[in-house]
């Protein structure tokens, strides 16, 4: 038994989005037998580009069931079935996200179209549901909408049902979910996670590094190694014991810091970073770079001498930032290559920083 579905969410940022709609046909392999389809009134914002997308806007969501509403019959429906998604991972993701903020463990099966389409009709340009619809002339209406998408979805499944004669590549294409002892110990390691600019590092049980990831968000950069489905990802979370991190205060540092680390410590799952840049110069060779640090009266320097990058550190002191010589007895070291020089280059042409001090 399968339950085939399509969601659409409010936007917005990695798993703080909000779900919509939601359409959910319940489907054992020739018919549809059952259905849920419903607005939800996800109690945030919708994004201005979801709403031109979809056509569905706040004002027709304010009578709208919320989800823990409707938890127990998505609960009900989806019940001793696989779940059937174009793009299983997003969808999937989302209802696990809803459910874990009710105090729910909701586990299922999963298969995707996407990846199916691709084993049993490769080499096609696009598997978009939208282009796949017209590619093999399936009917497809209000498209966007989570009805439309959802009944889409079960019309494609139909035909790779058909396709898959032996049906070995359906069942063998069925993923069976992270175990619950290992979501719980990644949710564990995430609780311990701050929600701030820094570099985290994964380490297996030796304590060897096996992977240096940064972000805006320490908590949802991890997240993000923690659901994909790659086979590398799969290998890191299979590996993984404890993940440590050092706050960075603000995007600069983080990016000058993730290039020094991956650089010293090679880490086996990290790609390569070299670039092929062209030689940079600042147009002050002397340069102080202000910015926020990693707490309340704390601040960023990175400094510039002679034009050469000689390194990063945190101050807390005015006088501190009056002296040269302080500065660079206290700095963390960088090398002066055409990689960090690119980084703060281009992040001072985007970004405002609150002060450079000219020596």
């Amino acid at each position: 038994m399968y339950a085939i579905l399509d969601i659409e969410t409010t936007g917005g940022k990695f798993n703080e989005e909000g779900i919509t709609e939601i359409a959910v046909y319940k489907f054992d392999g020739h018919e549809i037998v059952d259905q849920l389809i419903t607005l939800i009134n996800p109690e945030k914002e919708i994004q201005p580009f979801v709403v031109r997308l979809t056509g569905i806007n706040s004002g027709m969501l304010k009578n709208a069931p919320k989800f823990h509403e409707i938890a127990k019959r998505l609960v009900e429906i989806t019940e001793g079935c696989i779940i059937v998604a174009h793009n299983t991972v997003f969808d999937y993701r989302i209802l696990q996200t809803e459910f874990r903020r009710l105090g729910f463990d909701f586990q299922r099966e999963t298969l995707c179209t996407v990846d199916l389409t691709k084993k049993l009709i490769p080499d096609l340009e696009s598997y978009s549901l939208g282009k796949l619809c017209k590619t093999l002339c399936i009917p497809v209406s209000n498209r966007h909408r989570a009805e439309g998408d959802a009944l889409a979805t079960v019309k494609l499944f139909k035909l790779l049902i058909d396709k898959d004669v032996e049906k070995t590549i359906i069942k063998s294409s069925v993923k069976h979910g992270i175990e619950k002892e290992l979501s719980s110990k990644f949710q564990t390691i995430l609780d311990d996670l701050p929600s701030e600019p820094g570099v985290f590092y994964i380490h297996d049980i030796n304590g060897t590094i096996l992977y240096i990831g940064k972000g805006k968000d320490i908590k949802k950069g991890m997240n993000k190694i923690l659901l994909k489905t790659s086979k590398k990802g799969k290998t890191i979370q299979k590996l993984l014991t404890s993940v440590t991190y050092e706050k960075t205060g603000n995007e600069l540092i983080n990016a000058l810091k993730f290039q020094n680390e991956v650089k010293v410590h090679k880490p086996k799952y990290n790609f390569n970073l070299t670039q092929n840049i062209e030689s940079i110069e600042f147009s002050n060779p002397n340069l102080i770079i202000v910015d926020k640090g990693r707490a309340s009266g704390e601040k960023s320097v990175v400094l510039i001498e002679d034009n050469s990058v000689l390194g990063f550190c945190f101050v807390d002191l005015e006088y501190q930032l009056n002296h040269i010589e302080v500065l660079k007895s206290m700095v963390t070291p960088i090398k002066n290559n055409k990689a960090n020089r690119y980084i703060i280059k281009n992040y001072l042409q985007k970004n405002k920083v609150q002060k450079i001090i000219r020596f």
